[in-house]
């Protein structure tokens, strides 16, 4: 594979595709929902990260910067990092963590989070110099939203 190129995403239509078919089995994102992300990389909110080689997308990161009252500075989470299966082990997923970091790291952020379903994103981010934070248990809720 030719050097791999990571750069925040101009048009997020093509890493939005990507993850749709990835994440949502090809089920397109609400135009609403694009919308908001769209607004949300123009104000800073999130950054959608693309990594090329050779003119293709091979993989993709959403970042997204909140605020931390205990710590009183932004923090970051990696929302998603996706790579495509025939660009995996090729230093795509590296690529894109690295430069999630760099972009962390140039607005002072030094606090990043992922959360991981499965062992194999463990090992990835493990061996990138993330830990299991001791004492946190992520716990979720659907709540039931009245129709529109």
């Amino acid at each position: 594979m030719s050097q791999i190129e990571v750069t925040p995403a101009p048009d997020l239509a093509e890493p939005l595709s990507l993850l749709e078919a990835s994440l949502r089995d090809g089920e397109p994102l609400p135009e609403a929902f694009a919308e908001k992300m769209r607004e949300s990389v123009e104000t800073g909110d999130i950054d959608v990260l693309a990594a090329r080689s050779e003119g293709q997308i091979l993989g993709v990161a959403v970042l997204a910067y909140r605020p931390s009252i205990p710590a009183g500075a932004l923090f970051a989470s990696i929302e998603d990092l996706y790579v495509r299966p025939d660009a995996r082990r090729q230093g795509v997923g590296t690529a894109l963590l690295t430069a999630a970091n760099e972009r962390c790291a140039a607005r002072k952020i030094s606090y990043v989070e992922v959360q991981v379903e499965d062992k194999a994103a463990e090992f990835f981010y493990k061996t990138l110099g993330y830990e299991q934070e001791a004492g946190v248990l992520v716990l979720s809720c659907s709540l039931a939203l009245p129709e529109a």
